[in-house]
This record gives C-alpha cells, sequence and structure tokens, in this order.
C-alpha cells in the first residue's frame, strides 16, 4: 500500500514537487524509504479528503473492487444511524457522546474507542471544513466489527475541531469498519457524496434525518449504485 510521491502525485493530479512540498509543509504523512518518501494509501486518502482535494478514483482500488461484498452509503447511514442535537461544549464530550451513540458489540469497550478516536485527533484534525468532521478509527481492523457503519451526529452546539477554515464543526461522521478495504471503500463514497451540492444542502439544514438519506440516495441513483 506504500506509494512513491510520483505515484501519490499521480493519484492527486498534481506534480511530485508539490506532493513533497506537501509532506514537508503541510502535514501529508510519509515514511522515508531508502532516502525517498513512502505514503501510506490510506493515508493519502485521507489527508486529501480532509483538505477537499480530489483523488483519482483509482486511488480507491482494493477498496472497491468487489462492490457486492460492501454496503452502499445509505445503507451505511441507517446501520450507524444519524441522531440530532447531540451536547457537548468541547471535542473530548463531543467525542465522548458520539461513542455512546456508535453500534458496538458489546465486548468492545467505548473507552476504548474513545481513546482510539482521540489518538487519531491528535495526528491531525478529521475536520475537513464548513462545519463538517469525519471522526474514525486510524485502524478500523482494531474494532472487530462485524460489519460496516456510518454514524452522523448532528451537534447541539458546534465546536471547535480545530479545521483548517477556522470554522466549529457541527456534523460529525463517524466511520466503523472491520476491515481496511471497507474503510477505505466507505471513505470514497463519503468523500465523493460531501462534494455533491445536494447532501451539502441537506446537511446545512436544521438536523433532517430523511431529508439527508432522501439525498444520499438521489446522489447514489444518479451515480447508478
Amino acid at each position: 500500500m506504500l506509494l512513491n510521491a510520483a505515484e501519490a502525485a499521480r493519484l492527486l493530479s498534481t506534480d511530485e514537487k508539490t506532493v513533497k512540498r506537501w509532506i514537508r509543509r503541510d502535514g501529508l504523512p510519509a515514511t522515508p524509504v531508502d532516502g525517498e518518501p513512502r505514503i501510506n494509501r490510506i493515508d493519502l486518502l485521507e489527508w486529501a479528503t480532509e483538505r477537499g482535494i480530489k483523488v483519482l478514483p483509482e486511488a480507491y482500488a482494493g477498496a472497491g473492487d468487489e462492490p457486492g461484498l460492501f454496503p452502499s452509503l445509505s445503507s451505511a447511514l441507517q446501520a450507524g444511524g444519524i441522531h440530532c442535537n447531540v451536547p457537548g461544549d468541547d471535542k473530548l464530550t463531543v467525542l465522548r457522546n458520539v461513542v455512546d451513540l456508535l453500534p458496538l458489540p458489546q465486548q468492545v469497550d467505548p473507552e476504548f474507542v474513545l481513546q482510539v478516536l482521540l489518538a487519531r485527533e491528535a495526528l491531525g484534525t478529521t475536520a475537513i471544513g464548513d462545519g463538517i468532521a469525519i471522526p474514525h478509527m486510524r485502524n478500523p481492523i482494531l474494532l472487530h466489527v462485524a460489519g460496516s457503519s456510518i454514524t452522523l451526529c448532528h451537534l447541539a452546539t458546534p465546536v471547535d475541531f480545530g479545521a483548517l477554515d477556522g470554522k466549529p464543526v457541527q456534523i460529525l461522521f463517524t466511520l466503523t469498519s472491520p476491515t481496511v478495504k471497507a474503510h477505505l471503500h466507505l471513505l470514497s463514497r463519503l468523500a465523493h457524496a460531501l462534494r455533491d451540492p445536494r447532501l451539502r444542502e441537506a446537511l446545512k439544514r436544521p438536523c433532517d434525518p430523511a431529508g439527508i438519506l432522501a439525498a444520499v440516495a438521489e446522489i447514489e441513483r444518479s451515480l447508478g449504485g
């Protein structure tokens, strides 16, 4: 899953020099191998998603090769639930309340999940701008969940997540997945949908679960699935 700078540049529709600058100055995670940066595919997708940078569809190779094995975005949202007026005045309290709403197996310790989410936030904000954040497990296999889900929480009060655009977060999509492939699949579907004005408009209105699901279903129908 490790990419060199040239491969990452192609997937991000830019040049190698820009990718190396992003590594040095803009927090694109990379590991030196034989003196050259190597980038984990998941890190690349998450970093680009958080900054609204479009990624070529082939970047998700391995995530959607067998789409029948993965749920649709609307199915994942229905599995995770859409929750309105979730309380909390700071990131810790909000994430604790979000964890309480996740469809976790009985054997999974919610406190462990909270610590994993906080550890991910410590690596860099999961806020992607415009009042939206995508907190998720850095390693989805840690949870050993049976299936994939996305839990959408509409906060009662916007909270500072350190977003690059400076806007406080009011909408959180929390992904839980049993495998890396499932994680990439959901992330790719969500990233695409969040670029669609139909979903953006639905999210800007007062919390409306039915309206959000309808917008997602419409987007999926326009894509043919």
